[in-house]
């Protein structure tokens, strides 16, 4: 409710200043004659579920009425027949996502709708939360969307306003939680919004921290969404931190391009390799170990070496951090018993697995030595973490020797070629995850669904399918002749020279991790050359401007996507 008193108090001394430039000398008016003010807050409406909240809004408007007409009264020299308690506020108790907003107004009679909506994401939304959820998100003939299940709680506001909205020229703006705006949120929350109603973005400000004054309470990573059912031509308007551009459409990611929403896929559009989560372990710690704990199992127990292998997760990769863990596929039941500490540490494991509440854990309590998902390659793979900071370029990424376990807070691409790495360490491979990946508050979230399944590869990766070779790039991998012949020799090799230029120039530092390397501040000047030389590469391979911009290039590449959605 704090909106709608700043926005009266924010109007009305707009109003003021109006008056003072009309009457610069003041005005003479009868104590009666009130006409002079044309904003009141009887034209304020409001909803509130809290009985005290709405009562505290009540008062604040009044006083803030009060106050205004005190300044009005001075820029007038006049009094103004004025008592608060006598102005009517049009403030209702209710939960907004049940009652009807044409009880509370005619939506005929408004111009703007805006708010703060609560951000409940959804796996931490109640029952009444989640039914509130599916109650609004429905289709023409009442029934929910499926994605009505997965959806932050702030969407219900966006999908109810857009009903009031039809047949008006009203515009609305919401703060919301960042994730309407990224991932898989944006098909859930979008898609259905744009089949029905239609809706035009006008204006957007970009991720923002808005921090509570309560100490105790984190920051939350807010955006601000204008729109409205109007089609217009007019110029819209993006905000990045201090930045603002006029774009030509603003679509739901908050980005100057066409109105596509990427779906979620669970194998690539294009014809390059598979991407798949790392291994998950789900055994309460117990078959993991410090560099200190290795130490320890070795002294005690030398013939244990043989399982145990080294372990990275996301924050052992990014920062360089020693991890080990016991890899126990192919043991015998006399080996683990002859151990100690396997019997000790794998009882733990299977006692963690039978007080899980999930079935399938307990059922995989019958294997308590062995990871409970297994996806380990057998063969060198390109590890992507799948949350990194915000502040760097590049994610990093890298290939990994098929001895260390990847963890699943990694994803893992088997086989991956030179030239595959090359064009995902890219600008333009950065460009398109920024664009459509989830956060995790302002962190890169890599997903595969979203952002590997659905990027839109340079045109010569297509070419390996279409021109009626029958092989696939693995089948061609190595074999230049065949790459030759599809007129990609080039391009390919090309790109080989600038991913070895990256993975030379990381050698350069082999006491960095890459937390060192990629910090913007620190990243050293031939591994910077390097990547430019690589983005330049790809770029060219895409056929575009190396002087094209981020925006640009991402609108470029969405409708690249469509094209390949379509068929």
């Amino acid at each position: 409710m704090n909106f709608l008193t700043e926005t009266f108090i924010s109007l009305r001394r707009l109003e003021n200043e109006a008056l003072r430039i009309i009457y610069p000398q003041g005005a003479l008016f009868s104590a009666d004659d009130q006409g002079v003010v044309k904003v009141k807050i009887g034209q304020f409406y409001g909803i509130e579920i809290n009985d005290f909240a709405m009562t505290v809004a009540k008062t604040a408007l009044w006083i803030a009425e009060s106050q205004t007409l005190q300044e009005t009264e001075d820029i007038l020299n006049c009094r103004l027949n004025f008592l608060p308690l006598k102005s009517y506020s049009n403030i209702v108790e209710g939960n907004a996502l049940k009652i009807d907003w044409r009880d509370v107004v005619d939506p005929r009679k408004l111009a703007y709708v805006m708010g703060n909506p609560p951000f409940v994401g959804y796996s931490n939304q109640t029952k009444e939360q989640k039914e509130d959820i599916r109650g609004v998100y429905v289709d023409e003939n009442g029934t929910s969307y499926k994605a009505g299940g997965k959806i932050d709680y702030v969407a219900g506001w966006y999908f109810k306003t857009c009903e009031f909205m039809l047949g008006t020229e009203i515009q609305a703006a919401f703060v919301s939680t960042n994730s309407v705006s990224q991932g898989e949120q944006v098909e859930y929350i979008w898609k259905p919004l744009m089949e029905r109603f239609k809706p035009t973005i006008t204006f957007a400000y970009r991720t923002f921290q808005w921090a509570s004054e309560a100490t105790s309470l984190a920051h939350v990573h807010c955006v601000v969404i204008g729109f409205t059912l109007v089609d217009s031509d007019s110029p819209k308007f993006l905000f990045d931190e201090d930045t603002k551009v006029i774009a030509t459409n603003i679509n739901p990611y908050l980005i100057d391009a066409p109105n596509i929403i990427v779906e979620s896929r669970s194998k690539p559009l294009e014809n390059v390799p598979a991407i798949v989560n790392g291994s998950k372990a789900t055994d309460g710690g117990f078959l993991f170990l410090s560099s200190q704990e290795r130490n320890d199992v070795l002294a005690s127990e030398p013939k244990l070496d043989v399982w145990i292998r080294p372990f990275l997760g996301a924050e052992e990769f990014i920062n360089n951090k020693e991890r080990y863990c016991f890899w126990l596929e192919g043991i015998t039941p006399q080996q683990i018993r002859a151990s100690h500490i396997l019997t000790n540490r794998i009882k733990s494991v299977k006692e963690f697995r039978l007080n899980s509440t999930k079935e399938q854990t307990k059922r995989d309590a019958d294997v308590p030595w062995l990871f409970q998902q297994i996806r380990q390659p057998n063969s060198a793979y390109l590890l992507i973490p799948r949350t990194s900071s915000e502040r760097r370029r590049y994610v990093p990424i890298g290939y990994v020797d098929p001895h260390v376990i990847c963890s699943d807070s990694n994803q893992l691409i088997p086989n991956a070629a030179l030239f595959h790495f090359a064009i995902l360490t890219s600008n333009v491979h950065m460009a398109w995850m920024r664009a459509v990946c989830g956060r995790l508050k302002s962190d890169y979230r890599y997903s595969a669904k979203i952002v590997y399944n659905n990027f839109p590869w340079p045109d010569f990766v297509r070419t390996v399918r279409s021109e009626g070779t029958g092989r696939n790039w693995k089948e061609l991998e190595g074999t230049g002749r065949n790459w030759k012949e599809l007129g990609a020799a080039e391009i390919i090799s090309r790109l080989e020279t600038t991913a070895r230029g990256i993975l030379d120039a990381r050698a350069l530092f082999p006491d960095a991790s890459l937390a060192d390397l990629y910090d913007d501040l620190t990243m050293p000047q031939e591994l910077r050359e390097a990547h430019r030389e690589n983005d330049r590469a790809v770029m060219k391979a895409y056929g575009f401007s190396t002087k094209i911009s981020e925006s640009q290039c991402v609108a470029e590449l969405m409708k690249r996507y469509a094209e390949l959605a379509k068929d």
